[in-house]
């Protein structure tokens, strides 16, 4: 399950790169009923998504000559310049190297075997996101790959994940957690790459109380469905969109949710 307890591989940060950070706040507050807060004019336009005065995600203005539009998992670690190197020495690409965030913790970013981009957090005065799995908020990341083997050897390598391999009827999908956890380790997962879509991704999921709901106002907000509402036995209702600059993000209403909104 995914917590605040952020272990070492586990997921701790999450931010939007969008080409309107004012757009995107706007879509998202009114989506989640998050508030939006400026880091201040230091940050070079970065602030904070907010719920309940707790910063549950983050958004920034794209940097990267042809980014698109994208969220970004960040994943724990104690020591960013040796993750970098090992990420390299696996097949991954170092997209920018460590670097300081004030005194808030050290951050890099990177690109897997398969073309999906993600990052890592080394805490300093910011440990983490401030709430997770409870409505409104991040709780689980799935990675779509063109190629589960080798980038399950890659993330192994880098963050020592342990993975367990399920079947369903339309094929399979793997539980990924963090080192020697177990099931309690359990943090997402990773899927074959689905025909039609060509983008190698990590999605993320936001709990919420009513799924479809919540899509049809992304609807009426300018967004875009891209996996309509469909309900997973003993897993929950759920549905992937795109906001208004292309960002894909999904929504879960859990069949069992960990905690509920206070």
């Amino acid at each position: 399950m995914l917590t605040t307890d952020f272990v070492p591989g586990a997921p701790n940060w999450l931010d939007l790169g969008t080409p309107d950070t004012d757009a995107a706040g706007a879509f998202y507050t009114s989506l989640f009923g998050w508030t939006w807060e400026s880091a201040g004019p230091e940050a070079g336009g970065y602030g904070f998504f907010k719920k309940d005065r707790r910063t549950v995600a983050a958004v920034g203005p794209l940097h990267e000559e042809g980014a698109r539009p994208a969220w970004t998992p960040y994943f724990r670690t104690t020591d960013a310049e040796a993750t970098a190197a090992v990420v390299a020495e696996a097949g991954g690409a170092v997209r920018a190297a460590p670097f300081d965030v004030f005194d808030e913790g050290r951050m890099a970013q990177f690109t897997d075997p398969g073309g999906a981009r993600f990052a890592v957090w080394q805490p300093g005065k910011t440990e983490g996101l401030e709430a997770v799995t409870e409505q409104g908020t991040l709780c689980w990341v799935e990675l779509h790959t063109p190629d589960p083997v080798t980038n399950l050897a890659f993330y192994h390598t880098v963050f020592g994940w342990d993975a367990e391999e399920m079947s369903f009827s339309g094929g399979t999908y793997t539980v990924l957690s963090t080192g020697g956890r177990g099931g309690e380790g359990s943090f997402g997962g990773m899927a074959q790459l689905q025909q039609g879509h060509d983008v190698a991704q990590w999605l993320p999921y936001v709990e919420v109380a009513d799924c479809d709901l919540v899509v049809d106002r992304a609807e009426k907000l300018g967004g875009a469905v891209l996996m309509p509402a469909m309900t997973a036995e003993d897993i929950g209702r759920m549905a992937w969109l795109a906001d208004p600059s292309g960002a894909h993000f999904a929504v879960i209403t859990s069949a069992n949710p960990a905690t509920t909104a206070s």
